[in-house]
């Protein structure tokens, strides 16, 4: 469109957007996920004979920094630094084409490692799922590795030195995990999404048994250390065709958890839904988010345990499209202080106890005279969320990178259902939002971006409005336009390592687009800026 002679981004039709985006999800039920380096690296060590191999190590050489580390800044390199490291040395130890490329790769690796964390640095760790078992478990496979690197020509890698865990990690976990899984014990399901951790004894440990379409955990390398060589001997074995499956979907390289299906329905169906953009929910689909709903709660996907995350989300999701499900569900995570993302969770997560608060909210409003428990809870969720949020008025959580995600969850859940005792909170979070604004109209933890511009704008324009919200809404707008597609969009969310749920962050952005397209004040400020 133009103004006066100036031209301005062309508006986008978040009604039809939003279509081919719900279609989307039908026609790949398993949902869509950015490859991950830690679980790529992982198959590469792991399962070498598995179709796409050379691509597996194309994606890992492709994506390491010019400083040598792989993944995002401060702690959050750790994990795939290691992963890919190991891999490389494994695969140019067996003498994959290309091993001296690989050994400089994994050589460069290595020497980021050895300098981490840099002289004066806090050597912070990301709250993900695991951690505490995995950086040691590669630790000791790197150091392996490099004890096999003792003659020429890749001597010289194992001349580097050895790398020590992180202080503050205790080894002790790790050993009664793998004590455990080669004693044939029954593991926690959670644990499962993490077997690669167990090493030698994870291969056909008898305590676990693939789901249906054959994944362990719902993780590719949970599933290929589950198997083992035993793949070779039988290529009809259905976790052999799972990790097939998803190495061909993803062109080689693999994402960290798959499926999300129920994660990414519920996501995308509540925020599309949320911001009011008009869109057809298929039956079929609404019909299986309900199915979903188990007594003991609903999973993300196939292979991971029931969450109270997916489950609030899934509730709240029904609740807005207007067939309501009772959320006693939820109860199974209840604890004397909060809700848990599931049962044993060590810490908590503001926005799961945020996203709680939506599913009985918006089901006491829908179902009045039969929620009085549900509605009696509201109060108790928006209070300690409140005594969580910082002093400047954002919130932190273990499940994103960003505070924007963390804080247009808590933010949105205390607005609609905090009642008077929230407002406080949620003016904070106002003012913290249009004072960490960047100057190019973005919002962003490390670099401006559209998932955390989208959280951002939902948060100015889902709550408080006023001059200064639309003037900064519309700046985002603006760079929301201009911006683009996904193809830049980084991984922020927390599994092993840092992943992108294509598809939810894709409604994100479509929410945030209508929700400014459809404020005139928005326009007008935009048209001015």
């Amino acid at each position: 469109m133009s103004l006066g002679g100036l031209v301005f981004p062309k508006a986008v039709d978040a009604a039809a957007a939003a279509d081919e985006l719900v279609s989307g999800l039908m026609s790949r039920p398993w949902g869509t996920v950015s490859p991950s380096v830690y679980e790529t690296g992982r198959l590469v060590s792991l399962a070498p004979w598995l179709v796409g191999h050379g691509e597996r190590l194309g994606y890992l050489l492709a994506s390491q920094t010019s400083d040598g580390h792989w993944g995002r800044r401060d702690g959050y390199g750790l994990v795939p630094t290691l992963s890919a490291t190991e891999a490389l040395l494994r695969a140019a130890g067996r003498g994959d084409p290309g091993a001296e490329t690989l050994a400089r790769a994994a050589e460069r690796g290595l020497a980021w490692l050895l300098e981490w964390p840099p002289v004066g640095a806090d050597p912070w760790l990301p709250d993900t799922p695991a951690i505490e078992l995995i950086v040691p478990s590669l630790v000791d496979l790197v150091n392996a590795r490099l004890d096999g690197f003792r003659e020429p020509p890749l001597s010289h890698v194992s001349a580097r030195g050895r790398l020590r865990p992180p202080a503050g990690l205790d080894p002790g976990p790790l050993a009664r995990v793998r004590a455990g899984v080669a004693a044939g014990a029954e593991l926690p399901e959670k644990m499962l999404h993490a077997l690669e951790v167990a090493g030698d004894a994870a291969r056909g440990a008898r305590s676990v048994r693939p789901t249906p379409i054959g994944t362990v955990g719902a993780s590719p390398a949970a599933t290929a250390a589950w198997l083992g060589d035993r793949a070779l001997t039988d290529p009809g074995d259905m976790a052999r065709r799972h990790l097939e499956a998803v190495a061909r979907r993803h062109g080689g390289p693999v994402p960290v958890g798959f499926p999300i299906t129920v994660f990414e329905r519920g996501w995308v169906l509540s925020t599309l839904a949320r911001a009011g953009i008009p869109f057809d929910a298929p039956p079929e689909m609404v019909a299986d988010l309900r199915a979903a709903i188990a007594p003991g709660g609903t999973a993300a996907g196939a292979g991971l345990p029931p969450d109270a995350d997916t489950t609030s989300v899934a509730l709240y999701a029904l609740a807005l499209l207007g067939v309501p499900y009772e959320p006693e569900s939820l109860w199974a995570f209840e604890t004397p202080t909060h809700f848990c993302t599931w049962q044993g969770e060590e810490g908590s997560s503001v926005s799961v106890n945020a996203h709680v608060l939506d599913a009985f909210g918006q089901y006491a409003a829908a179902r009045p005279a039969a929620a009085p428990r549900y509605a009696a809870a509201v109060g108790g969720l928006g209070a300690w969320l409140c005594e969580r949020q910082h002093a400047e008025g954002r919130w932190d959580d273990r499940w994103h990178a960003s505070p924007y995600y963390a804080t247009a969850s808590c933010a949105l859940a205390l607005d609609a259902f905090g009642g008077p005792a929230a407002r406080e909170a949620v003016r904070r979070a106002v003012r913290w939002t249009l004072e960490t604004q960047r100057e190019d109209g973005s919002w962003g933890r490390w670099d401006g971006t559209r998932e955390e511009t989208a959280y951002a704008v939902q948060t100015l324009l889902l709550t408080r409005t006023g001059e200064r919200v639309e003037e900064a809404a519309a700046r985002g707008y603006g760079y929301l336009l201009r911006a683009g597609g996904e193809a830049g969009d980084p991984p922020l969310w927390h599994d092993k390592d840092l992943y992108l749920p294509v598809s939810v962050v894709r409604a994100a952005v479509l929410a945030a687009l209508h929700l400014a397209q459809s404020n005139r004040l928005v326009v007008e400020r935009y048209r001015q800026v």
